[in-house]
């Protein structure tokens, strides 16, 4: 690798949470493969996710969600944005990177509007099917745009001109999980069931996901084991749902070894956000999605529906996920579980291994670290 001093710098801006900090960590080990060094600009909340980012620095941002229209709301945001905007033209003089790369989230405004004030190469990705609104705010501005799905936007010709589809990034350990082949499960062995709601967890989950299994004839539940992720009031309870029925289960607030988790899993029941998704097409695993219904941006209705679409998914709306729903669908699946083989393969056929790859590359040419600019309309990417 070159010399610390000698090495091109590129500064990744992410929002504090898993589904923006998990692909900008993908892209920062790419980086590092190519002798670039990363800073990492953030929120407070990437203390619960990025303790272990490979960034050189890490900087906290002033920045704020828009939470509400009123008068008073509104100050409190521009407020917060301005002051992470000037706090973020200074840092951006002082390290001087030769790019700037937004993933998403009300954090990652300030430092590129810095950068382009300051005439610094900009990029966002988009994980989602649909464009989030921060990215919406600053897609007019970027120098490119990384989408992670197709069609996100074939309605803004201006936009998509200088878009590129690269696929989401998945971590180092979601590669490594991709390497377990898919096997049906085969009576003695159980089904293994892993359920989970995103990284920041999901109490729906607990509160259909064992009594579900409870309603399942005596014959297939013998045959489950579990996995869940359940917010630390709702352990309690899960563990003794699962014990009550004699179920073997194992249930935490955390899994921080999820993709090997998810590799081991025959079926995984989740909501639908960007990183899951990407992850589970990555790894190629079946899985129940039930899609957070409150966004504003219904993104991951969007994303359910992609992997639903290619046949390596069932999507149930939260409106009808209720435990006689997710029985039926459970006990269908242990009735065929060639299905599961089906159904994994097809996920697996949209999954893209190389996506972390790929944007490095149009980060480099972007800042002009390669010959050439990656411009011109999105362009779709193999399977890897």
């Amino acid at each position: 690798m070159a010399d610390a001093a000698a090495q091109p710098l590129v500064m990744v801006a992410a929002g504090g949470t898993g589904g923006h900090l998990f692909p900008a960590e993908a892209l920062a080990v790419a980086l590092a493969k190519r002798g670039v060094a990363v800073d990492l600009a953030t929120d407070e909340r990437a203390t619960n996710y990025g303790q272990g980012f490979p960034a050189r620095q890490t900087h906290i941002i002033p920045s704020a969600t828009l939470r509400g229209r009123d008068p008073v709301s509104l100050a409190r945001t521009g407020w917060r944005l301005t002051r992470g905007t000037l706090r973020a033209l200074k840092l951006l003089a002082d390290i001087g990177p030769a790019a700037v790369v937004g993933f998403g989230g009300y954090p990652t405004i300030p430092p590129l509007i810095a950068a382009s004030w300051r005439r610094i190469p900009t990029i966002i990705h988009e994980q989602n099917g649909v464009m989030g609104r921060a990215n919406r705010l600053l897609a007019p501005r970027m120098r490119a745009i990384a989408l992670s799905l197709p069609g996100v936007l074939d309605r803004e010709p201006a936009l998509a001109a200088k878009a590129t589809r690269t696929g989401n990034p998945v971590r180092p350990a979601v590669i490594e999980a991709a390497k377990t082949p898919f096997a049906a499960p085969e009576r003695p062995a159980p089904l293994r069931l892993l359920v989970f709601g995103g990284s920041q967890g999901a109490r729906i989950m607990a509160d259909i996901a064992p009594p579900a299994i409870e309603l399942l004839p005596l014959a297939q539940r013998a045959h489950l084991a579990v996995t869940q992720q359940a917010r630390m009031e709702d352990l309690e309870r899960v563990r003794a749902t699962y014990a009550r029925i004699g179920v073997p289960a194992e249930v935490a607030p955390f899994f921080s070894d999820l993709p090997a988790r998810m590799a081991a899993s025959h079926l995984v029941i989740s909501r639908s956000g960007a990183s899951t998704v990407a992850e589970l097409a990555a790894i190629g695993r079946p899985a129940i999605l039930v899609p957070l219904p409150h966004a504003l941006d219904q993104d991951q209705l969007a994303n359910a529906k992609m992997l639903e679409q290619a046949g390596g998914a069932i999507r149930i709306d939260q409106a009808a996920f209720t435990p006689d729903k997710l029985a039926s669908e459970i006990a269908r699946i242990v009735a065929e579980p060639e299905r599961l083989i089906v159904m994994a393969q097809r996920a697996r056929a949209v999954g893209a291994l190389d996506a972390a790859d790929q944007l490095a590359g149009l980060v480099l040419r972007v800042a002009g670290l390669t010959p050439g600019l990656a411009t011109g309309p999105a362009t779709e990417l193999g399977t890897g």
